[in-house]
């Protein structure tokens, strides 16, 4: 009998010791920054104080030691320093562009969720037009000793400092900036002891005030943003942009309304989704799946970039400039736009060393209907028999180089080139595809039915296919030559004072439709 009380102490001890143990390992979890992978999104308080017409709003919820922290943890062994050394010149740079000192005026006391908003039609940055950053202390007395710090470091450099009140809080205004910059209007109100606002003027922060007793006009009690936290579930940062932003910022198309966007770290990657608001609905395109995977898993020889289209012709209006200035860049010819603009079915579209390729359904579109403008361009076709089969090759018919004008000597630069089912006489050639090339090269490159680009695909089928209009793999390098002329990417690169591309492993992403809204998917990936 007196084994019982024995075994339940022993009992009692094993389980308080587990959930010691339990209660351990969840704490190390919870402070681990790779938390921030998994961020569940909630409505951040600043947006109370941000207008719903702000052009821009970016707000982040980690403080700067948890992004340094995080940079550190999923950095190789050997690159751990360098990488959180990165992110911490990028945080530094960021702030400094508010005319804030991170390690000596925000280290010590900002709390997780920081906000800037760009305001206004001169959306040009915290240094070229109206905008409001807002910061989250951790304490009450941080967020007043930074308040009198900010003002008190100012004025003994000169400033003139005003101190009032606007409905009903305090409100101190004048000029200042870093030590080397010249000065800026400013203003500060701090908000219940732990939340402080920054604007650039007094008028900016009274208008901050204003919105944030009236909820049609502020953001958070907007229907458009409150949808997209619903859908977008987790993220380390929420962008907001109206159209007039995308254009001018991120270099979208006119009409694509208004967007919100989540980016959420994912290893040692990001990962950005986005919900974009259209005026009009979306046109319905069909499925494809079977003929897009035919295609797709036809693709032969290497591949940098690797995209699948679905009825490229029929994507609405704001995506097909977009469209055609991407199948136009790196000297590609006029050819992959026109059959673009004329494929109703799905369209794959690689390239690598040789050159771009692209494969569509038989006779979709046919070639034929491409004549009229491509001799409007002066390109002459002629077939050619490549590997035993005839292929049409369009040129362009130049002077040779050094010949004089006048010797009538010309060479032809070949501009593009397609294999010919017509000149098949068996059946399968009413359904085979048809491949169009940059050059000789590259048509050949298919035409051997060598290995497929196996990478790229299996990064084509981790995202989901169900209505995409674009699924888009590229290696390092295509990814770096998009993101290098992108301004945010530059700007990013600005503010970390290095360039951000050379890290750069590879991007993939994904467009879908439905109704009246535009689904974009992300993953950016760095060595």
């Amino acid at each position: 009998m007196r084994a019982r009380p024995f075994l339940a102490v022993v009992l009692a001890v094993a389980v308080a010791l587990l959930a010691l143990a339990g209660v351990g390992w969840w704490l190390v979890l919870a402070r681990s920054p790779l938390q921030l992978q998994h961020q569940a999104l909630a409505m951040p308080l600043a947006a109370r104080f941000v207008p719903r017409q702000a052009a821009l709003s970016v707000y982040v919820f980690a403080d700067g030691g948890d992004l340094e922290a995080y940079a550190r943890a999923v950095a190789p062994g050997g690159q751990r320093r360098q990488a959180a050394a990165a992110m911490a010149r990028l945080r530094d740079g960021a702030f400094a562009a508010a005319g804030l000192d991170y390690p000596s005026e925000l280290a010590s006391w900002l709390a997780p969720e920081t906000a800037v908003a760009l305001l206004g039609d001169r959306a040009g940055g915290p240094t070229g037009g109206d905008w409001l950053l807002s910061l989250r202390s951790r304490d009450a007395e941080g967020a007043r000793r930074f308040v009198q710090r900010f003002w008190q470091t100012r004025s003994l450099a000169g400033t003139e400092v005003q101190v009032g009140t606007y409905r009903g809080m305090g409100v101190i205004s004048g000029r200042g900036g870093l030590v080397g910059q010249p000065t800026q209007p400013l203003a500060t109100a701090l908000i219940n002891n732990d939340l402080v606002l920054i604007a650039s003027g007094r008028r900016v922060l009274e208008q901050a005030l204003d919105v944030s007793q009236i909820d049609e006009l502020n953001q958070a009690s907007s229907p458009g943003l409150r949808a997209g936290l619903a859908q977008l579930g987790e993220g380390l940062a929420l962008v907001c942009a109206r159209d007039q932003a995308l254009q001018q910022w991120f270099g979208a198309p006119e009409g694509l309304g208004t967007m919100v966007a989540a980016l959420r770290p994912a290893g040692a990657g990001l990962a950005v989704e986005a919900r974009f608001e259209l005026a009009e609905p979306l046109p319905t395109l069909a499925a494809g799946g079977a003929a897009g995977t035919a295609l797709l898993q036809g693709y032969r020889g290497g591949a940098t970039s690797l995209a699948l289209l679905q009825s490229p012709a029929r994507w609405p209006q704001p995506l097909q400039g977009l469209l055609q200035t991407a199948l136009a860049a790196d000297d590609a010819g006029p050819l992959p736009a026109l059959v673009a603009q004329a494929d109703a079915g799905p369209l794959v579209w690689g390239g690598d060393v040789q050159g771009w390729r692209l494969g569509t359904p038989a006779r979709s579109p046919d070639p034929q209907q491409l004549q009229p403008a491509l001799k409007a361009q002066g390109l002459v076709e002629a077939p050619v028999d490549l590997q035993g089969q005839q292929v049409q090759v369009w040129t362009r018919l130049l002077a040779r180089s050094g010949a004089p004008a006048a010797s009538g000597s010309l060479e032809a630069s070949v501009v593009g080139a397609h294999t010919s089912p017509a000149a098949l006489s068996t059946t399968a050639s009413t359904t085979a595809p048809l491949w169009w090339a940059r050059s000789l090269e590259a048509l050949g490159a298919q035409l051997e039915q060598g290995q497929p680009p196996r990478a790229r695909l299996a990064e084509l089928e981790a995202l989901p296919a169900p209505g995409a209009l674009l699924r888009w793999s590229m290696a390092a390098g295509p990814a770096q030559r998009l993101l290098r002329g992108w301004q945010p990417w530059q700007l990013l690169s600005g503010l970390a004072a290095r360039n951000l591309g050379e890290a750069v492993d590879g991007l993939s992403l994904r467009l879908g439709s439905a109704e009246t809204q535009l689904q974009l998917n992300a993953a950016l990936r760095f060595d």
